[in-house]
C-alpha cells in the first residue's frame, strides 16, 4: 500500500487539490493531509475516466466548505469538525467526521455514505436524490437544526440523538417529495412539516436500520455505544405525503 502525507500548510484550495490529483494518478493508495485550515474542494477533483482507482484520504483538521464535493468512489476520514456544504452533489463513495458538519450537509447528494459523530447545522440533505440504482444515505450521531431535509427528494437521512439529545429542529421536511428520515426519539408533529407523514417503523426499516447503524458504530468505536443499544430506542419515520407538493401552486 502506497501512503504519502500532505502538509496543507500554506496552500490554498487549488494548490492542495492539485497535490492529491497529482498523488492520485501516480498510483497512490492513501493520503494523510494535515494542517487543514478550511481549504475547500478537498476530494472534488479526484475523477479520471476509465480508473477505477479509490483513495483513502485521511484529514488532520478543519477542511472547508464543499468538502467531496461531486465525489466519486473515494474514502475520507476527517479528524475534527467540518464547514458546508459537505458531500455536495456527491456521488459515490464515503466520508467519515469525527465531530460536527456544517450546514446544507449531503445537499444534492445523490449516492455514497456520509456518516457524522456528532451535531449538524441547518438544511442537511437539502435536495438530496437518488439517481438509478444509486440511493445516498447520511447517517447523524448526534442532532441538527431547522429545516432538515429540505426539497428532499430520495436517499435515506438518519437522526440517532446519541446522548438523548433532544430534536429542536422545526420545519423538518419542508417540501419533502421523496426519499425517507428516520429520527431516533421523540419529534413533535408542529416541528415537522404538513406535506410529511410520521409514521412508525414498518416492513423493511428494521433490517435497514440495523444495517446503516451497524455501519456507523465500526466508523465510530470511541463512541463505545452498540448498535443494539442505539435500536432499542423509539424511532419515528418521515415520508412525503405527495411527490409533487406543489403541484396546485406552480401548474396550470
Amino acid at each position: 500500500m502506497k501512503i504519502v502525507e500532505v502538509d496543507a500548510s500554506g496552500l490554498s484550495h487549488k494548490g492542495l487539490n492539485d497535490k492529491l490529483r497529482d498523488h492520485m494518478l501516480a498510483g497512490v493508495d492513501k493520503i494523510v493531509i494535515k494542517n487543514v485550515y478550511g481549504q475547500r474542494y478537498i476530494g472534488t477533483r479526484l475523477y479520471s475516466p476509465g480508473s477505477d482507482k479509490k483513495l483513502e484520504i485521511e484529514v488532520f483538521g478543519t477542511p472547508g466548505s464543499d468538502l467531496a464535493a461531486f465525489m466519486t468512489g473515494h474514502y475520507i476520514r476527517v479528524h475534527g469538525n467540518v464547514q458546508d456544504g459537505i458531500g455536495n452533489t456527491m456521488d459515490e463513495g464515503s466520508v467519515v467526521v469525527e465531530g460536527r458538519g456544517g450546514d446544507v450537509v449531503g445537499m444534492s447528494m445523490r449516492g455514497g455514505r456520509i456518516f457524522i459523530r456528532d451535531n449538524v447545522g441547518y438544511r442537511a440533505a437539502l435536495h438530496m436524490k437518488e439517481y438509478m440504482d444509486k440511493k445516498p444515505v447520511l447517517v447523524i450521531g448526534g442532532t441538527s437544526q431547522d429545516f432538515l431535509g429540505e426539497y428532499m427528494a430520495g436517499g435515506i437521512v438518519i437522526l440517532l440523538g446519541l446522548g438523548d439529545k433532544p430534536l429542536k429542529a422545526n420545519f423538518i421536511g419542508t417540501g419533502m417529495h421523496g426519499g425517507v428520515i428516520y429520527l431516533r426519539g421523540c419529534v413533535d408533529r408542529a416541528q415537522v412539516a404538513k406535506e410529511v407523514d410520521i409514521s412508525g417503523l414498518e416492513n423493511g426499516d428494521a433490517e435497514l436500520l440495523d444495517k446503516c447503524v451497524g455501519e456507523f458504530v465500526k466508523e465510530f468505536p470511541e463512541l463505545k455505544i452498540s448498535k443494539e443499544e442505539i435500536l432499542k430506542g423509539e424511532f419515528s419515520k418521515l415520508m412525503p405525503l405527495s411527490k409533487r407538493p406543489y403541484g396546485k401552486m406552480y401548474a396550470y
